[in-house]
């Protein structure tokens, strides 16, 4: 990933990079990289929504097909290693990416030919969700393919820009068009359309430039048998580092089968007699959490605990010996095989990580945790709702929710991320965070007027000018009443946004930082999205006002960790002697 205190590129850099092939490609990997996140978890309960036939419950489920994008690092490991038969000769990265486009083409076609109903939203669910999981799939390899093709034209930043510039076209053709789309035409119409495009970009993908691969297995020979160090003096022995991966991966792995057993038995069952949401969320959410994010710590905390008492590591006399210098493994601590390779591979991918965060962190990586599992929660929790709500509770038409929600919403989504980084060179990290936590959980407060008639919402419009500007730009008062609460959200969610940005790169260190920014990213997800289900069977029994109180309530949690952290990054600067406590850059400095 790129260095986010980095200099970006100028627009001039951007357009003179564009004559690059890569570069080209890369606008258009963006492109498919956003758009079925923008259909799949966005403008597909739109489509659910005008069906009439699934309850909010059921909408709630459904998105539990989000976590594939919340668990994505598990399966890093393995893309970077495996290659499809008969797909190698495309290379490392783009086998995976041409791959995974045209399953994402494939399931968008196919869930064109199938009309959501109680009946049928099992296999619709099973297609979404392999569109999510290819997404997820695609997003992890087009990042890695990020850097491997840069140079020194091509540079990382401006390969990032580009990439964020496609995502944005992708999320107003998947959002406002696919709107525009289905009010003229239906919904199998917009998403055999949609599918199209993908399996499009998947084919045009055939010619994208990748990393050299014979040059890569070189580097990887050049690397020997123990690339990562893993096998040094002082390091844990592989036994115990063994039995460590594998208590993770079975921890993760149980709590990714619990989901999708609760998923297929709610999405298979009758409204009736399917499982109580809000009794799973409320029995087996902690325990999901536990041991996805507790237990793994923990083991983490004991692995680096042992490391530094030197318990249940390799001796020194044993690295010393020259067969190991010369690299003629010899010793019984030799990773002597291919399978012994691959768990030395694992082991640095999946928990070397985490053991690096609880080293630097200590138990403030409590706090840390917390945060994270918290700070997005407001918008990740009812974002899955947002158009029911819009078309159905408020009977806005689709036109006007892709006017608001889409084109002036992610104006204002724009306007909140300049905001932010503004915010975060003027008055400092901790205290944009901390704003950004209480301005995104108050904002909804503006939906829970809505709910209630918009009666605050529009005297706020009417007063400050903006309901004269909307209806002089073709628009009435009703609509700018949605423009303006959308707009509150939007601007808030973007200074959230980019403070938390900055704060988990400050949290993450150089050596592990595509994969810890992976899996800290990925927590903010966990949360959020388990609690969709109960969310819409709250919706269904007490009504939208209630829930919006409740997310404004959960946001001020995060508000409170929020201080918390600022209070404990102030001291430990204040320990190291700096006058200011934004100046320490990250706390594990």
């Amino acid at each position: 990933m790129s260095n986010p205190e980095a200099k970006k590129p100028g627009w001039r850099a951007v357009v003179a990079a564009l004559k690059q092939r890569k570069t080209a490609y890369m606008l258009l990997f963006g492109f498919a990289a956003g758009l079925p996140y923008a259909l799949v978890l966005g403008t597909l309960y739109a489509w659910l929504s005008d069906s009439g036939e699934i309850d909010l419950e059921t909408m709630g489920v459904f998105s539990l097909i989000g976590l594939a994008y919340a668990f994505k690092f598990l399966w890093l490991p393995a893309l970077d290693r495996v290659d499809i038969p008969g797909m190698r000769r495309l290379g490392k990265r783009k086998q995976w990416i041409v791959t995974a486009q045209i399953l994402i083409g494939a399931a968008l076609v196919s869930l064109s030919f199938i009309a959501p109903t109680n009946e049928t939203i099992g296999i619709f669910s099973l297609l979404a969700g392999l569109a999510a999981f290819a997404s997820a799939t695609q997003d992890v390899v087009i990042d890695a393919w990020r850097v491997d093709v840069a140079d020194e034209v091509a540079t990382i930043d401006i390969l990032s820009t580009v990439y964020q510039m496609g995502y944005r076209i992708a999320a107003l053709v998947g959002g406002a068009l696919a709107l525009f789309l289905a009010e003229r035409t239906d919904w199998p119409t917009v998403y055999l359309t949609m599918g199209g495009l993908m399996l499009v970009v998947g084919f045009a993908g055939l010619w994208a430039p990748d990393a050299d691969a014979k040059a890569m297995r070189a580097l990887e020979a050049d690397r020997g048998d123990d690339p990562y160090g893993l096998r040094e003096a002082g390091q844990i022995v592989p036994r115990v580092r063994t039995w460590a991966l594998v208590a993770v991966g079975l921890l993760w792995g149980w709590a990714l089968v619990t989901v999708g057993v609760f998923m297929v038995r709610s999405l298979s069952s009758n409204p009736e007699s399917r499982p109580d949401s809000v009794e799973f969320i409320s029995t087996m959410g902690p325990l999901i959490v536990i041991a996805t994010v507790v237990i793994p710590s923990l083991i983490a905390a004991w692995l680096e605990m042992m490391r530094i008492k030197g318990r249940h590591t390799i001796p020194a006399q044993i690295t010393d010996d020259d067969e190991i210098q010369t690299g003629h493994y010899s010793s019984p601590y030799a990773a002597s095989s291919s399978g012994a390779r691959a768990m030395d591979h694992l082991y640095r991918a999946l928990v070397l990580p985490l053991t690096d965060l609880i080293g630097r962190l200590g138990w403030a990586m409590i706090i840390v945790i917390a945060l994270v599992l918290t700070y997005r929660i407001t918008d990740a929790i009812w974002g899955s709702f947002a158009y029911p709500f819009y078309l159905g509770e408020l009977q806005y038409t689709k036109d006007e929710v892709a006017v608001a929600s889409k084109f002036f919403g992610v104006g204002a989504l724009l306007l909140g991320l300049a905001l932010g980084g503004y915010l975060l060179t003027a008055i400092g990290r901790m205290l944009t965070l901390t704003l950004g936590a209480f301005f995104a959980a108050a904002t909804n407060l503006l939906y829970a007027d809505l709910a209630r008639g918009g009666a605050v919402v529009q005297a706020v419009a009417d007063n400050t000018g903006f309901t004269w500007l909307v209806v002089q730009l073709g628009g009435d008062e009703r609509l700018s009443k949605l423009m303006m609460a959308i707009a509150g959200e939007n601007i808030a969610v973007g200074v959230a946004g980019a403070a938390f940005v900055a704060y988990l790169s400050s949290i993450v260190s150089k050596g592990y930082s595509a994969v810890q920014y992976a899996l800290l990213s990925s927590l903010t997800l966990l949360v959020g999205t388990l609690g969709r289900g109960a969310l819409g069977q709250m919706i269904e029994e007490q009504g939208y006002f209630d829930v919006f109180i409740l997310t404004t309530l959960i946001g001020m949690f995060a508000v409170l960790l929020c201080i918390i952290e600022w209070i404990r990054q102030a001291r430990n600067a204040n320990r190291a002697g700096v006058v200011a406590p934004e100046a320490a850059a990250s706390p594990a400095e």
